[in-house]
């Protein structure tokens, strides 16, 4: 999410009363969770795994629970629930704003664009032209709908991300301050998820289709001209290159890469990156002749052990 007006580091540690490390006029331009952070923005870290990782990320304002030295070029905000500091510090930039209208008077919808009965609009979302919005649709606020775009029956673009943090007895919730990206020429199906960026921006390319039931996860940037056939679900922070296929029934795990052109069969579950312009099988996924001559050998397991006998 980007800060505007840009604050200072001093100004930061002030609103969550935090201690701080660094010049207190350091420039801050936004926040940002750790897999999508850019040069200026604040960046929460609150478990050992994953210190280095948002140190040395692009990030140049870490908010973290264990007394360090700063690295050069950054500043530091010490806290004891960074988690918490940081949900504080969304609600602050990006405090709720509740319409009750059924398309918003801050929405704007393009020209020749068809808005069909039982469609919500949010606060500020934008649709291009020539559009298609079937009935009972959901777009949340700050979503962006580009041109010639087609969203079937029942579909919600922009709910929260499914991002929680474990505590005693509970889960807290992670606010979402991010939205959805939707390119020209998209068309999604009917009873579809698609989840807003917890800070940044989940994309849809251009030209790319999805059918029915598919779900989408935050952060997650879909190439251009892919394909994704029913009950496909794909997890947070996922990006998946142009020209890419999922069919049916197919599983990504979060935090991986889908390279450009790759199909993926139906009922395979990606655990990690596959590169590009190949056919992947099975689950966990590999290439698909090998998983094929694998399921052939295992077929084989009672004739051979007939054999030994």
């Amino acid at each position: 999410m980007r800060i505007v007006p840009v604050k200072k580091l001093k100004e930061i540690a002030a609103i969550i009363d935090a201690e701080f490390v660094g010049d207190p006029n350091h420039a801050i331009t936004g926040l940002n969770e750790i897999h999508r952070v850019e040069a200026g923005d604040v960046v929460f870290v609150d478990h050992p795994k994953y210190y280095d990782k948002a140190l040395l990320s692009k990030a140049t304002t870490i908010l973290i629970n264990k007394k360090i030295s700063c690295p050069k070029g950054k500043a530091l905000l010490f806290s004891d629930d960074p988690f918490s500091d940081y949900n504080k510090l969304v609600r602050y930039f990006q405090p709720a704003k509740i319409s009750r209208k059924q398309i918003s008077d801050t929405a704007a919808v393009g020209k020749n664009t068809v808005i069909m009965p039982g469609v919500y609009l949010g606060n500020n979302v934008s649709i291009g032209k020539n559009c298609i919005i079937h009935p009972n649709v959901t777009i949340y606020d700050n979503s962006k709908i580009g041109n010639n775009v087609i969203i079937h029956a029942g579909s919600v673009i922009g709910a929260d991300a499914f991002y929680y943090k474990k505590r005693p007895g509970k889960y807290d919730k992670m606010i979402s301050c991010g939205r959805v990206v939707i390119h020209d020429d998209v068309e999604i199906g009917a009873l579809c998820t698609i989840d807003r960026g917890v800070s940044a921006e989940t994309i849809i390319g251009e030209g790319s289709k999805l059918d029915n039931h598919v779900h989408i996860g935050h952060d997650t940037v879909v190439g251009r001209r892919c394909l994704f056939a029913s009950q496909v679900g794909v997890s947070g922070v996922v990006t998946i290159e142009d020209d890419v296929t999922l069919w049916g029934q197919v599983g990504v795990a979060s935090d991986i890469v889908i390279g450009k052109g790759a199909v993926i069969y139906a009922q395979s579950g990606l655990n990690k990156s596959v590169q590009g312009n190949r056919n992947y099988f099975g689950s966990p996924a590999g290439e698909a002749k090998e998983k094929m001559k694998e399921l052939f050998l295992v077929r084989r397991i009672p004739e051979l052990l007939n054999k030994l006998k």
